[in-house]
């Protein structure tokens, strides 16, 4: 799996908490309004961020199992939940996550969380990790899922091809296999509903706009800008012209999906 950059996880996480879908949330929290604990496996955790938004909206007796690939990741995770001084159970688990996720299951949480992780793996691996869930019969809460749509203002003559080329990007192998991108929450909600799940979904989009979210605008810019010069599609000089403009933009809606499944 690539790995992020901790610098960008903590500049996305205000943005990420804002944008959560409330009636999504709102049903995990009402699952679990009866339960004296509750014990989490969050995957692909980065940095916590998850941890941090969903834990105030559950019993407080909570135990947690953050799992990414990346250990440094994790470190952070850790000394960020624990500086906070947090009374919870938190462990940590670094996981190939593209081959023995469903390994995770043996800790019989009783709720799997993921944020901004399904658009990163491949269609395969999500019907076979929805198989491994609906083995042990678990409820998953996915947020914050890419669905390929962008609005930028002003609007700029290039944002029709630059994101074409960055969906063509998404695409690509993060370890996963061929990335299921924009259509991952399609995907991931089919599988679902196949297995016998029973769906709660709602639109979760970033909203950018202002001083506050200038800086996270210019470092969309730059990761979609360099992404699409990746895949050589488009005229460098033409990512070079979008990007120096969208760097100064107004505003910015990034689209994404939440959706808790439960049997």
């Amino acid at each position: 799996m690539s790995g992020f950059d901790p610098d960008w996880l903590r500049l996305r996480e205000p943005a990420d908490r804002r944008a959560r879908n409330a009636n999504v949330l709102n049903a995990v929290t009402a699952h679990f309004a009866d339960h004296d604990t509750v014990r989490i496996l969050d995957i692909g955790c980065g940095l916590g961020s998850n941890f941090r938004a969903l834990s105030p909206h559950l019993p407080a007796a909570q135990s947690w199992s953050l799992a990414d690939h990346d250990a440094s990741l994790l470190r952070g995770a850790r000394d960020a939940i624990c500086g906070a001084g947090t009374a919870m159970s938190v462990q940590t688990h670094c996981i190939d996550l593209a081959t023995d996720a469903a390994r995770l299951l043996d800790l019989k949480p009783d709720i799997v969380t993921a944020a901004a992780f399904f658009d990163l793996v491949s269609a395969s691996w999500i019907r076979d990790f929805v198989a491994a869930l609906k083995a042990w019969n678990l409820p998953l809460y996915a947020v914050l899922t890419y669905d390929g749509t962008e609005q930028w203002r002003p609007p700029h003559p290039a944002d029709a091809a630059v994101l074409s080329a960055f969906h063509a990007h998404q695409a690509g192998n993060k370890g996963f296999g061929p990335a299921a991108g924009p259509k991952a929450h399609e995907i991931l909600a089919a599988a679902l509903r196949d297995a016998g799940y029973r769906l709660i979904e709602g639109d979760s989009p970033w909203r950018l706009a202002g001083a506050e979210d200038a800086t996270l605008i210019a470092a969309l810019a730059a990761g979609t800008a360099q992404a699409v010069r990746e895949t050589g599609l488009l005229p460098v000089s033409d990512i070079d012209a979008w990007q120096a403009a969208r760097a100064h933009t107004r505003a910015s809606v990034v689209g994404h999906k939440d959706l808790f499944a439960y049997s």
